[in-house]
């Protein structure tokens, strides 16, 4: 009996001529989705249709969803993975669209385009006022070289112009294969650019990053892009830097709460559309076409590939691999942690018995924990390798039958240029406790918690105690200790778990106290 399919919103005829090659679809835009749903094996939906968690319960013979678009704001992930559902997207759809309007949006500021236009319209005919500046020869500063970014930089290069690229998570390479500079901070970025362009993903980090202080650091007549997310501004310092002239002129595609209608829309140096950066034919159809082929492969058992959730894995790979999942991804984002999110190589090394399984599973764990926060996309187990290699980050996979101490290991390898730097950990208990054995070559034997804190120091006397002390004057319980050296009077390692977060300024004291290297980790 062939597969049942809803069609909920409208999408390419061709996605939806190619799911009915293969099932059996219904494409009903208006019937109550309560009372339809639990007849379906899949749904495809856009932008409109909410999934809950309510509807999903009635879904009772559901097992993919398909969104077609990038994101998956409309949907229930979690309930639908409670369920066993396979949730994908089409994240690759928009990266062109995104791309070309950001040049769009590029040219229009630097020719006064739309301003020309609408005096023209009103019977103005203003060329002296609406002169422009070429961008030819002029420095483009492009913060987050992701996808979007990197075609961004290369259009921008073909008008001539210099790109000076941030982003400490792509490999040096991939900068210097597409002909771009690339720099260590974003203020190296702000001293140079005379036009900017955001592509970073909206984080913690990140969410207001382009405040009062940043357009200080940044040259006096910057013109400002952003078409990536509205709440990366601090609309508020933008106008003031635009009132200034601190900023010459800014194109926005995106505010940080929409529909806009603020006060950034009545100055003249500000180019403004209505988050237009997705909204093209081609994006449109690609998303359609690109959404029927994940739900046919969930259906048809193939590789959906565009996963948001958990992937379908045999289920002796998953009885045995499983308790290593969780494992894998916290090694994964410490090793990363540890280099301050560099990376040109990542290896994962499954030992012991674990490794005659398809350890691809913990390969690609590791990589999504040690990718989380760190892209333009919400990260997961079938997209990391995809990021790792627009990166251009090598990424080896390797297998030994021997564990030496332990039933089974499992060891991450970042390397940075000539440096490498390991974690290894296992599972203990009838829990399979994830457990941390080794970092930066030290032996060790804790639990990996979700605050950890590392320290690096010279192995004399009196150290322990003063940690203790100074953790204890700022509040911060320490939930566990380990410590372990390489010899006597030579290095030591001090790996905490705290049970809160430890103010920045202990951190800072106790790196100023002399240990060779403080840090706090959140996994």
């Amino acid at each position: 009996m062939s597969a049942k399919v809803l069609v909920r919103e409208a999408i390419a005829d061709a996605g939806v001529d190619l799911l009915r090659e293969r099932f059996d679809v219904d494409v009903d835009l208006e019937s109550p989705l309560e009372e339809i749903v639990g007849r379906y094996d899949a749904i495809v939906v856009r932008s409109a249709t909410k999934l809950t968690a309510d509807v999903i319960e009635r879904a009772v013979n559901l097992k993919v969803i398909g969104r077609a678009g990038v994101g998956v704001d409309n949907v229930d992930v979690e309930a639908a993975t409670r369920r066993g559902i396979v949730v994908a997207n089409a994240p690759e759809s928009t990266v062109v669209s995104a791309a070309e309007h950001t040049i769009g949006l590029l040219v229009a500021l630097a020719r006064n385009i739309p301003q020309a236009h609408a005096a023209l319209k009103q019977g103005r005919w203003e060329r002296k006022r609406y002169g422009g500046i070429e961008l030819a020869g002029k420095t483009i500063g492009v913060l987050g070289f992701g996808r979007i970014g990197q075609q961004v930089a290369r259009r921008a290069l073909g008008l001539g112009m210099r790109v000076v690229a941030y982003d400490p998570y792509v490999a040096s390479d991939r900068f210097r294969e597409l002909g771009a500079e690339r720099v260590e901070t974003p203020e190296d970025v702000y001293a140079a650019a005379e036009f900017l362009t955001l592509h970073l993903p909206l984080t913690d980090d990140t969410r207001k990053s382009i405040d009062e202080a940043a357009f200080a650091r940044m040259r006096d007549g910057l013109y400002l892009i952003n078409a990536a997310r509205g709440a990366l501004v601090d609309e508020d310092a933008l106008l003031a830097a635009l009132q200034s002239g601190k900023v010459a002129g800014a194109a926005l595609d995106v505010f940080s709460s929409e529909p806009y209608s603020g006060p950034l829309l009545e100055l003249d140096s500000v180019v403004a559309t209505p988050h237009l950066a997705a909204s093209t034919d081609e994006a449109q159809d690609r998303a359609g076409v690109i959404v029927a082929e994940q739900v046919a492969a969930a259906l048809e058992g193939g590789l959906v590939t565009n996963a948001v959730n958990i992937p379908v894995i045999g289920a002796d790979d998953l009885e045995v691999l499983g308790p290593y999942v969780p494992l894998a991804a916290k090694l994964g984002r410490l090793a990363l942690e540890l280099t301050g999110g560099r990376a040109d190589e990542i290896t994962i090394t499954a030992y012991g018995g674990i490794a005659d399984y398809d350890t691809r599973l913990l390969t690609v764990a590791a990589l999504n924990g040690a990718f989380q926060g760190r892209a333009d996309r919400p990260v997961n187990y079938v997209n990391a390798p995809l990021i790792a290699r627009e990166r251009g980050i090598d990424v080896r996979e390797e297998r030994s039958q021997s564990a030496r101490d332990y039933t089974n290991l499992l060891r991450v390898e970042v390397r940075v240029g000539d440096e490498k730097t390991r974690v290894a950990g296992t599972t203990i208990g009838s829990e399979n406790r994830p457990w941390l054995v080794n970092a930066f070559g030290f032996e060790l034997d804790m639990e990996l918690a979700p605050l950890l804190v590392l320290f690096r120091y010279d192995d004399v006397p009196g150290v322990i105690g003063r940690v203790g002390t100074l953790f204890g004057d700022t509040g911060v319980n320490i939930a566990n200790m380990t410590v372990s050296r390489t010899r006597r009077g030579g290095k030591a390692l001090m790996v905490l778990t705290v049970d809160t977060q430890p103010p920045a300024e202990l951190v800072e004291r106790i790196r100023a106290e002399g240990f060779d290297d403080a840090r706090v980790i959140s996994l």
